[in-house]
């Protein structure tokens, strides 16, 4: 019967659902929206969104997500492109950023560093690089 019992709870716990909320500050300024997406473990978009800045700051809202890990990748859409904006040689003209505010200094940054654990409600709070 103990065991029965363990079970279930577990089985309850991998079904519960979450809430994220991710709020980025120390945007320059309010124009355009920022970019979001959520990603698993395999780097598979989990979720998008899109959300308006205002007094240099935006919160955006992810629900219904199960326990596990989760990787988040943002800019700041200044110019309501609907893309990053690279200057020469590929150097972001725009805001973005990173779960874990994770950060590199040249290449690629390594997805293992992006990575985060949900497993009850969570917040995140993240600061773009300009």
């Amino acid at each position: 019967m103990i065991i029965v019992a363990a079970f279930m709870a577990i089985a309850t716990i991998a079904e519960a659902q979450f809430r994220l909320e991710i709020e980025i500050t120390g945007l320059r300024n309010d124009k355009g929206t920022i970019m979001l997406q959520l990603l698993d473990t395999v780097q598979q978009v989990v979720a998008e969104r899109m959300e308006t800045i205002s007094n240099g700051k935006c919160t955006l809202i992810i629900g219904e997500l199960k326990a596990g890990k989760y990787a988040v990748r943002y800019f700041h859409d200044e110019n309501l492109s609907g893309k990053m904006e690279t200057g020469r040689f590929g150097i972001p003209t725009e805001g973005y950023g990173f779960s874990n505010n994770a950060s590199g200094m040249f290449g690629p940054l390594p997805f293992k560093k992006w990575i985060f654990e949900v497993t009850a409600d969570k917040k995140i709070n993240l600061e773009p690089e300009y």
